[in-house]
C-alpha cells in the first residue's frame, strides 16, 4: 500500500484559494483527538503535506492523535493500512453515502460491502464511517441505494462491536428514522454535526455523540453554536474534517489535523468554560468511543 495521497481536492467552483497552511496554533495543554480526518486527500498544491507532517504537526500542539476516515473501498484500504503502522492513527471504514448510488448502477455495491466489512474486522479499525444520507447532491432516485447502503453498515457496525460514523446532508430526519427503524449501535457519532438545537436534544435524548468541526467557528453559524451549547459535554467532540471546513479566521486555506486547538478554544468561549476542563472531557469522550490509541499494538513497520 503506497503511502501516497489518493486524490487532490478539487475546487468545483473554479475559485482561486490560498493554499499555504495557516500557522502553528498555541499548543493546547490538555491534548485531545481529532475525531474525523481525511489525511489521503492532498491539498495545499505544491506544499501538500503527507501524514507524516500532519501528525508531526499536529503532535506539537498537543493533538495527541486521530481518526482517519475511508470514504470508499481505496481510501478506506489506505485508511486501515496507515493504521496498522502509525500508534496515533485509528481508521474508520466505510462507503460514503454519495458513493452508493453509482455503485448499485454499476452492480457493484454489494461486493464493496463486503470489502468494507472484511476491513472491519481489522484491529486498529475503531469505526464503520462515513456513512449515511445526503440529499444535497444525490437525488430522489439515488436514495434508495443510500438508504441500503446505510443500513448495511449499521449492521456492520453492530456485528463487529464498532463505532458508526455518521455522515448527515441535508437529511437529518430520514437519518434519525433510519437509526431509530434498524436499532443504532451503541456508539454512534454525528459527525461534522450540522443540525441545531432541536437535533441535539434528539441526539442527547438517544445518546448519540455530536462531534464539532470548524464550521462552528462561523459567523454564520449560531444556530450550530446553539445546538453546542443544548449537547451534554459528555457527548460532545472535536474534528478538523480536514483538508475541508478550515476553522475561522483561516476560513478557505487547507485545513488540517495541527488546527484543532482553534476549534477547540471557539467552542470553549461559546460554552463559557475553560479550554483545558474542555479538552480533558472531549479526549475522555473520544477514548470512550473509540478505546485507546495504544490498545493494540501496530502491526507494520515503517
Amino acid at each position: 500500500m503506497t503511502d501516497a495521497h489518493l486524490r487532490s481536492r478539487g475546487d468545483g467552483d473554479g475559485s482561486k484559494r490560498d493554499l499555504t497552511y495557516p500557522p502553528l496554533p498555541e499548543a493546547l495543554v490538555v491534548p485531545v483527538y481529532d475525531n474525523h480526518t481525511h489525511m489521503e486527500i492532498a491539498d495545499g498544491g505544491d506544499g501538500a503535506l503527507d501524514y507524516r507532517e500532519h501528525l508531526g504537526r499536529a503532535s506539537s500542539v498537543g493533538v495527541r492523535g486521530v481518526v482517519q476516515v475511508g470514504t470508499d473501498l481505496a481510501t478506506s484500504q489506505w485508511s486501515a493500512s496507515i493504521a496498522a503502522r502509525e500508534p496515533r492513527v485509528l481508521a474508520a471504514v466505510a462507503l460514503h453515502p454519495n458513493e452508493a448510488p453509482s455503485l448499485q448502477e454499476q452492480g457493484l455495491l454489494d461486493e464493496h460491502l463486503a470489502g468494507i466489512e472484511r476491513l472491519a474486522a481489522l484491529p486498529r479499525v475503531r469505526a464503520i464511517g462515513e456513512t449515511g444520507l445526503d440529499f444535497f447532491r444525490t437525488g430522489e432516485d439515488g436514495r434508495d441505494a443510500q438508504i441500503r447502503s446505510f443500513e448495511e453498515h449499521i449492521r456492520i457496525a453492530k456485528e463487529h462491536g464498532l463505532a458508526l460514523t455518521i455522515h448527515d446532508r441535508d437529511a437529518h430526519d430520514a437519518v434519525v428514522e433510519v437509526l431509530d427503524r434498524v436499532g443504532a449501535p451503541e456508539r454512534t457519532v454525528f459527525h461534522c454535526f450540522s443540525g441545531g438545537p432541536d437535533l441535539a436534544r434528539l441526539c442527547a435524548e438517544r445518546g448519540w455523540y455530536m462531534s464539532f468541526a470548524g464550521t462552528v467557528t462561523f459567523k454564520n453559524a449560531a444556530l450550530l453554536r446553539e445546538a453546542l451549547v443544548v449537547a451534554p459535554r459528555h457527548l460532545i467532540m472535536v474534528e478538523t474534517d480536514a483538508p475541508f471546513l478550515t476553522p475561522t479566521p483561516y476560513r478557505g486555506r487547507p485545513n488540517a489535523p495541527y488546527l484543532i486547538p482553534i476549534t477547540l478554544r471557539s467552542m470553549a468561549e461559546t460554552l463559557g468554560t475553560d479550554a483545558s476542563m474542555l479538552a480533558a472531557q472531549i479526549a475522555s469522550n473520544t477514548e470512550l468511543v473509540y478505546g485507546a490509541w495504544d490498545a493494540e499494538p501496530v502491526t507494520v513497520d515503517e
